[in-house]
């Protein structure tokens, strides 16, 4: 078994990737609340997937690509449910409930499109500037990017749709194709803007221009959570001192503005050390897929970087005010037990798909 742990795990990856955790806990334990044991409970699958995943043999699933179709599709059934079946929480219909728990199914999609994805280029990379390539890939993009944005929940869809774009530009796809996709884009933002987006979330893409203009209303989250982030100094206000956070005038403490309750307590300093975490984990996934010796390997391990990067530019963004707020949690640190799976379930594969053969 020590042969079989020492070829698989990565130390360099697990390290940021569980400090990233361990500072989310803090924050949440911090709140005093039943978040952070909501959150522990949780962490128990999250560590199954991070350190028993890439134990399995998941090389061999590599010759049944019907498994990660399989996987796309019953996420995709599960979004339609959830359509139907969900409760209005925050204005959408976004979590199943079970019993004092919820699963938010448009998390998982991320990890389904990255995974079918991967495999969908894996084995087409060489025809990536074929129309119908791009189209098809697209499509299976735009499908879930529909149903989450109806529920409503514009974040995740920028989210889905921006790991797809993204898969395009490192794929090798041609310059005119490129201006295709460029193209689709512009029209699925027209499209959404004048037929799906509501009229609170056009109002929050407005006042990152003018933020003055409504301070006590749709400007309220983001200008609180700058204060927070100036109060907390260079080392902070210690532990369960977060008064912006604890006092209630920070909103969504505990997942959009995390990094803002966190820098509060801990400073700038332990933002530093948030951000690089985060830095150390992306660079990690990139090394281990460059080294991979299947193409899967490498496309899965581009998309699960691309997906972190998008949240971390999003959510970090949006508390320090030069993005609108969309409601993007901070993989692995946002409270979120659907997050904190997705973000574990790809890390697990990427281990076990690594052509590494000695822990470093």
């Amino acid at each position: 078994m020590g042969g079989v742990i020492g070829t698989k795990l990565d130390l360099k990856l697990l390290l940021p990737a569980g400090a990233l955790i361990v500072m989310g806990l803090l924050v949440l334990a911090s709140s005093g609340g039943d978040l952070v044991v909501k959150q522990l409970v949780w962490l128990i699958p999250a560590i199954f997937l991070l350190v028993g995943l890439p134990l399995f043999n998941i090389k061999a699933l590599l010759s049944y690509r019907w498994v990660f179709s399989s996987f796309y599709f019953l996420v995709l059934l599960l979004l339609v449910v959830t359509y139907f079946v969900a409760p209005v929480i925050g204005g959408a219909r976004s979590w199943i409930t079970l019993g004092t728990f919820q699963i938010q199914p448009s998390e998982f999609m991320k990890a389904a499109l990255i995974i079918l994805l991967s495999s969908f280029f894996a084995v087409r990379h060489i025809a990536i500037g074929r129309v119908r390539v791009i189209l098809s890939s697209f499509i299976y993009a735009l499908v879930p990017f529909l149903l989450i944005l109806l529920q409503p929940d514009l974040g995740t869809a920028l989210v889905i749709f921006g790991i797809w774009f993204g898969f395009l530009l490192v794929s090798g796809i041609r310059r005119k194709h490129l201006l295709i996709a460029l193209l689709i884009l512009i029209i699925v933002s027209f499209i959404g803007w004048n037929f799906m987006l509501e009229g609170y979330q056009k109002a929050r893409i407005k006042a990152l221009f003018s933020p003055e203009v409504d301070p006590l209303g749709i400007s309220y989250s983001t200008i609180q959570s700058k204060i927070a982030i100036g109060s907390g100094g260079i080392w902070g206000k210690g532990f369960g001192q977060g008064t912006q956070a604890h006092l209630g005038f920070l909103p969504a403490a505990h997942t959009d503005f995390i990094f803002s309750a966190f820098v509060e307590e801990w400073g700038l300093f332990g933002g530093i050390l948030l951000l690089l975490a985060f830095a150390l984990l992306i660079y990690r996934i990139l090394v281990l897929g460059m080294e991979c010796g299947n193409n899967f390997g490498k496309f899965i391990s581009l998309g699960t970087s691309l997906m972190l990067l998008i949240h971390f530019v999003i959510n970090i963004g949006s508390a320090i005010g030069m993005l609108p707020v969309v409601g993007v949690g901070l993989s692995l640190v946002s409270y979120g037990g659907s997050n904190l799976l997705t973000t574990t379930l790809l890390l697990g594969i990427i281990q076990g798909v690594s052509d590494r053969k000695v822990r470093e």
